[in-house]
Parts: structure tokens; C-alpha cells; sequence
């Protein structure tokens, strides 16, 4: 099992953390989309930003 991570909004004004978050999941601006492996660690990832992230189960 897949998801597929797309960031919906801007990272300004976000903390440092959430900004390094962004970047560890692959995504550098409004749009971009990637496709990680389900794992506890993305989960937590996503947690971490859901408030600028849309995400979504991919076979």
C-alpha cells in the first residue's frame, strides 16, 4: 500500500519543524505530489502537517 502526498498550502509562516517536514516528504511547493510507502514513519510525517497536506490511499 501507497499514499500519495500533495501540498495544498504554503509553508509560510509555519514553524521550522513543519518547513523541515515538508521538505523530508519530497514537497517544495503548492501542487507538488509524491507517492511514499505506508509506513508508521510518513503517518507521523503527515500528523505533523496535515493543516498543509492532502493525502490519499494509492493500490
Amino acid at each position: 500500500m501507497q499514499i500519495k502526498v500533495t501540498q495544498t498550502r504554503s509553508e509560510i509562516g509555519g514553524t521550522q519543524s513543519q518547513r523541515a517536514t515538508l521538505r523530508g516528504l519530497g514537497l517544495k511547493r503548492i501542487g507538488d505530489s509524491v507517492v511514499k510507502d505506508d509506513r508508521p514513519e510518513i503517518r507521523g510525517m503527515i500528523r505533523t502537517v496535515t493543516h498543509l497536506v492532502t493525502f490519499e490511499e494509492v493500490e
